[in-house]
């Protein structure tokens, strides 16, 4: 089974899954927060519109978890 880590935790995962599955998977339906009033975010449209679903992938700011399918070996780190 292919793994990722997800702010340092190996998570393993499907073949073909976007990162925000993996996320969701594990139990985690936010990992960010709004700029004002610290709201949790997560995956609020799931097709890439309206970025609430921002992650670092690789070192990669700024990639949309539901956008992004996961690849052996990801490092997935989370703003929360």
């Amino acid at each position: 089974m292919p793994t990722v880590t997800v702010d340092g935790e190996p998570r393993g995962f499907r073949p073909g899954q976007t990162v925000a599955a993996v996320l969701l998977a594990a139990g985690r339906t936010s990992w960010r927060t709004t700029r004002t009033g610290r709201r949790p975010r997560g995956v609020f449209c799931g097709i890439g519109v309206c970025h609430d679903c921002l992650v670092t992938v690789n070192g990669l700011p700024d990639v949309r978890a539901c956008l992004r399918e996961a690849a052996d070996g990801d490092a997935i780190g989370t703003a929360s």
